[in-house]
């Protein structure tokens, strides 16, 4: 008999003022209420849920299908508690092509305090630092001023836009698609928030 080896972790990052953490068990109350609030998911990429069986499958990809060269996953743990008060991922990363997409979520009542940026930098820091990557691509509704916004503090290019890309609930979108370079990253320069970014 084979002894079945436990699920990858990805590492703790710990900010200033947020950590980066392994989602646990008992953030699924918390995930699911992330994916239901209507308007936190405005601009994903499926409509909010409105059952908790719908977090399931997503969750547990987010809790036990991590690995250094497909994908990580982190919550956004808040100062003090701990508890979970977003994500941020990367995912579908390829280790030779050195490339990999980025995403993020922030609970509603969390907004403003630049905890996204700071998430941001920590799990960019990583992608390009402890993975070595060369590029980092992000997809984002070109509606979602904010987050363009965040993105381009960030160091990231809006390098297209791809008309009526996405079709949810009924609703057909574009995508402003982004990408980052390591080079870029190396080069940048204080990431002080401008306010417009503190809605995230």
């Amino acid at each position: 008999m084979t002894d079945t080896p436990p699920p990858y972790r990805p590492p703790v990052i710990t900010g200033a003022r947020i950590r980066l953490r392994p989602y646990r068990p008992d953030d699924l109350a918390a995930f699911f209420a992330l994916h239901s609030d209507p308007e936190a998911m405005r601009y994903w990429s499926h409509p909010p849920w409105t059952r908790i069986e719908q977090a399931h499958s997503k969750f547990d990809s987010s809790l036990n299908g991590n690995a250094p060269d497909s994908q990580l996953c982190w919550a956004i743990a808040a100062p003090g508690d701990g508890r979970m008060i977003g994500g941020v991922a990367l995912f579908r990363i390829s280790a030779e092509q050195g490339v990999a997409e980025f995403g993020y979520m922030l609970e509603r009542g969390s907004w403003g305090r630049g905890f996204a940026r700071e998430a941001g930098v920590l799990a960019l820091d990583h992608a390009f630092g402890d993975l070595g990557l060369r590029r980092i691509e992000a997809d984002i509704d070109p509606r979602n001023l904010a987050s363009c916004r965040l993105a381009e503090r960030l160091g990231f290019v809006r390098e297209g836009l791809l008309r009526e890309r996405w079709q949810v609930a009924g609703e057909i979108s574009d995508t402003a698609f982004y990408g980052l370079l390591a080079s870029d990253w190396a080069q940048r320069g204080a990431d002080t928030p401008t306010p417009e970014e503190t809605l995230l």
